[in-house]
């Protein structure tokens, strides 16, 4: 007789529909909305708001392809569980550790970023000393249970969330009764007087969709938490089909706001566009609150990290590609030793910091940037090759299969053969391929043990 797992060895499912709701919000909304979309808006100027519509169909088509797959077997491992049974264990192999790296990568950019944004309310602190808190304060959160890491994330995104909805609010008042005009041209007609709605015809579209995905980034992370959503079956479905509606409230939303209320080609690429609309309407510490937001948008990000890294090596230490260890849960049914070691790798980006050139730390966040392309395709075609071996299990299906599917990986290539013309983003293109083939190489020992 097949003896029943004990529920100590499995994990809790503490994630209410609330949590995974923002949790969703959380990882559509990124820092790059806050702070890089001036810097997207003059690559394609109002056209921008076409680059963030087309970007959010297709990440839309990839979230229904995860959720599909998430009802068919809602598990922590998510992707690299799909890709082992679909396409192959070398697939989930790769994806597993691709994406535990990307993470990492991201956590230590993101503490980083911690000690830069504190450094703004205290100059004199060393930038080592808030960075190193924050990751102590989110590794506890992440150790002590599953419930405090989604009433966290609850809140921090729930930061993001207000914040759009007052600046487009604001900004509908300005446009409307003209409040707050400084002389500028306030209107809608901002979108299209300066030069044209697209005034670098097409190929200022193209090239801002490399930003406009890169700013999509953390959001398969709903993936990651179907194997501890209390209902799984009712709350993936509901954040999923919702993916598209805050895409156009809060991007394209706040963006068309934005670029309304102030001339795009005025706009200077180092100042947050959030902060040049808060000090128009006469709020004194306009800088700071954005900062204060920014702060937590990075924290949100590094909580997140620690909890799809820990989860994602306690998957491959079930699949026996990680250490078996890995694979072990504490009392409160948390993947402690995941947690941990994800959480001290991500330390040693406090250490990086100052040792090593900045191009060194560029080479490894290339990798970050590869990998999220190599995810979202890997979970699109592992749905492709489940279809065709299960059929349509669930009722939650992905629209247009296949077509949608192959419409989608064609895309993520367009964004990746794009990461060639630019100087930043170059070096993804020779980075990440290297980094796959020593996965690949890696696997083979793996799997010969």
């Amino acid at each position: 007789m097949k003896q029943e797992r004990k529920p100590k060895d499995e994990l809790a499912r503490g994630l209410s529909d609330r949590h995974i709701q923002l949790i969703a919000i959380g990882g559509a909304i990124g820092v790059g909305l806050f702070l890089g979309s001036a810097q997207a808006i003059q690559t394609a100027g109002p056209a921008l708001i076409l680059a963030y519509a087309i970007g959010g169909l297709v990440i839309f088509f990839i979230m229904r392809a995860l959720g599909e797959l998430a009802l068919f077997k809602p598990v922590a491992g998510s992707f690299s569980t799909y890709a082992t049974e679909f396409v192959g264990p070398w697939a989930g192999f790769v994806t597993g550790w691709n994406y535990w790296f990307m993470w990492v990568v991201t956590g230590m950019a993101e503490i980083t970023a911690v000690g830069v944004y504190t450094r703004y309310w205290l100059p004199d602190i060393p930038q080592w000393l808030p960075a190193l808190g924050a990751l102590l304060a989110v590794y506890f959160v992440n150790l002590i249970a599953v419930k405090l890491f989604g009433e966290v994330e609850f809140w921090f995104a729930l930061i993001k969330v207000v914040t759009i909805l007052v600046l487009i609010a604001v900004g509908l008042v300005m446009i409307f009764t003209g409040w707050g005009n400084d002389g500028q041209i306030v209107g809608f007609s901002n979108l299209w007087v300066n030069g044209g709605f697209m005034p670098f015809g097409t190929l200022g579209i193209l090239f801002a969709l490399q930003m406009v995905m890169f700013a999509f980034l953390g959001v398969e992370l709903i993936g990651v938490t179907a194997g501890e959503a209390k209902d799984p079956a009712k709350t993936l479905p509901k954040a999923i089909n919702n993916t598209i509606w805050r895409i156009l409230i809060f991007y394209i939303g706040a963006l068309t706001i934005i670029m309304s209320m102030y001339p795009w080609n005025k706009m200077d690429e180092t100042t947050s566009p959030f902060v040049l609309i808060f000090a128009k309407v006469g709020i004194p510490a306009a800088a700071g609150i954005i900062n204060f937001v920014v702060l937590t948008a990075a924290l949100s990000s590094c909580n997140s990290g620690i909890f799809s890294t820990g989860r994602m090596l306690y998957t491959l230490a079930l699949q026996r590609q990680a250490p078996g260890a890995l694979g072990k849960l504490n009392s409160r049914h948390v993947p402690a030793h995941g947690t941990t070691v994800s959480a001290l790798i991500m330390m040693i980006g406090v250490l990086l910091n100052y040792v090593i050139p900045e191009k060194a730390f560029i080479y490894i966040t290339s990798v970050a940037t590869f990998g999220a392309l190599w995810t979202w395709g890997m979970i699109v075609y592992a749905h492709l090759k489940y279809r065709k071996k299960m059929g349509a299990q669930v009722k939650f299906r992905m629209p247009g299969y296949p077509f949608t599917n192959w419409i989608t990986l064609l895309f993520l290539g367009l964004v990746a053969i794009q990461l060639a013309f630019n100087d930043e983003t170059r070096i993804a293109l020779l980075v990440g391929p290297i980094w796959l083939l020593i996965l690949i190489i890696s696997y083979q020992f793996v799997k010969k043990h």
